[in-house]
């Protein structure tokens, strides 16, 4: 994800062989790779130094310098919410949706697969578990004006093209990226019900970022003013770790060891008697957080829980700066690489998204919106434009630029012995070896490469691939 045209919907069974291949293999690329350096690890031009984030923090000049204050992020936020058409404003929806507007946004990402398809096992899926899919999306179902209902997300769930957990692949051996596997969403998002599947077990429902199939128990169904004022509610922690944990607790299962993801939000009861018990554990060494939970009558409800003093969390979102753009892409490191938040990860697009989310920054989810936003600062980049302006436009890349290529997005993070260097999550790797052969590497997760040496291709760079390059900026 963050992998091919990432509209993830009738789309993504028509890619190319040729955009595949470059979904594949994370790269970009010159001639042949830069000559391994003592301490070189195996990808050329990284270093072990490179790795660290404080390395690329100490060649900066002004690494504090904010690069947006906080009411230039909410002024872009807004922008972003009114301009891109990838954004959904839940609170301006009409209260009852026509039959026609329902059945169209279920067709448009639970399209029927146009080409053979895998499961896990390696078996064809047949045309009988196809029909069952595309019969569980009960569009007939659908009434001629269906009533808006809204939910919190309980815990991080998986976005679903079709309603079936099923993982289903393009080729047979190739079990990581689930051509059914949209994103995710995570505790205390917002969501508008807009059908249930036939067999009840799941919701399609609109997100802010998306709209696809969530599993019905992950969902707690309440009044809109509930589940709005959610996000508002004062004082709050943001999550700024990789991914942090509430405190186990036998006494409400539904908040225990819950994972919180990077940004996200999650209001704290500031009043809770000091000396009162949460589920069973003294709270002066968390903070007491609220949580929305689902009862067994699928309503929701909010309770406390105990997020761990020591979990890496603010009071308020992180200062948009250089240093902490690095520190905070530098956290997911080493992160397996997962194909719409599959594996309790992330894909690339996912990876810049939770970075920048720390600071409160808005971007859409999937990189074919992120590269056109029109409330970013954008460099376009097309077919036409030849090495030189590509090179110029490489060469003005600040920390925390945003370089795409068809399908796939990376982060700049500094320049050293005549190179670019970006952090992003990637599927693979290739680049030529000292005798020009081209190496492929299943570099399968969140890493740090020079820029130039990657390919997109035998011939083609992923400097050729170059599409746009976003900035947030004043």
């Amino acid at each position: 994800m963050g992998e091919t045209a990432e509209s993830r919907s009738a789309g993504r069974w028509r890619l190319s062989a040729a955009l595949w291949l470059a979904t594949a293999f994370v790269s970009s690329a010159m001639a042949a790779a830069p000559a391994p350096m003592p301490g070189a690890l195996a990808v050329p031009g990284i270093e072990e130094v490179h790795l660290q984030a404080e390395h690329w923090i100490s060649r900066l000049q002004a690494p504090d310098r904010v690069i947006l204050d906080r009411a230039g992020i909410d002024a872009q936020n807004a922008r972003m919410q009114a301009l891109d058409p990838t954004l959904h404003d839940l609170e301006t929806l009409p209260a009852r949706l026509p039959a026609a507007q329902v059945r169209d946004a279920i067709g448009k990402l639970s399209a029927p697969p146009a080409r053979t398809l895998y499961d896990a096992q390696g078996r064809e899926l047949t045309g009988t578990q196809l029909a069952a899919f595309a019969d569980n999306l009960a569009l007939d179902a659908i009434p001629d004006m269906r009533p808006l209902e809204y939910g919190l997300v309980t815990r991080r769930a998986d976005l679903r093209a079709f309603p079936t957990t099923e993982r289903v692949f393009s080729s047979v051996g190739d079990t990581d990226i689930d051509r059914f596997q949209e994103s995710a969403l995570f505790p205390g998002d917002a969501v508008a019900v807009m059908h249930r599947s036939r067999d009840g077990q799941w919701l399609f429902v609109a997100s802010q970022r998306y709209l696809a199939w969530i599993e019905k128990r992950f969902v707690a169904v309440g009044d809109a003013g509930q589940v709005f004022g959610y996000a508002r509610r004062m004082p709050y922690r943001i999550v700024t770790g990789a991914t942090v944990s509430t405190a186990y607790t036998p006494e409400q299962p539904q908040v225990s060891r819950l994972q919180l993801d990077m940004g996200v939000r999650v209001p704290v009861l500031a009043d809770w008697p000091a000396d009162t018990p949460v589920n069973g554990q003294h709270p002066y060494t968390s903070h007491v957080i609220e949580l929305p939970i689902r009862d067994d009558d699928g309503r929701l409800r909010l309770v406390p829980a105990l997020l761990p003093r020591n979990a890496d969390t603010r009071a308020d979102y992180l200062p948009l700066t250089a240093r902490n753009l690095l520190l905070q892409s530098f956290k997911f490191l080493g992160e397996r690489y997962g194909w719409g938040h599959a594996y309790d990860a992330r894909d690339c697009s996912g990876f810049v998204s939770e970075v920048y989310r720390s600071f409160g920054v808005l971007l859409p989810r999937n990189t074919s919106a992120q590269a056109v936003s029109p409330a970013l600062d954008r460099v376009p980049l097309t077919g036409t434009d030849g090495e030189r302006k590509r090179r110029r436009a490489i060469a003005q890349l600040q920390v925390g630029d945003l370089i795409y290529i068809p399908g796939h997005v990376m982060m700049a993070i500094g320049r050293e012995n005549g190179l670019t260097y970006v952090i992003h999550d990637t599927a693979g790797g290739s680049w030529r070896d000292g005798d020009g052969q081209r190496v492929q590497a299943r570099l399968n997760g969140v890493a740090v490469t020079p820029l130039e040496p990657l390919l997109a291709g035998d011939a083609a760079s992923y400097i050729d691939r170059i599409t746009s390059i976003q900035r947030i900026r004043p």
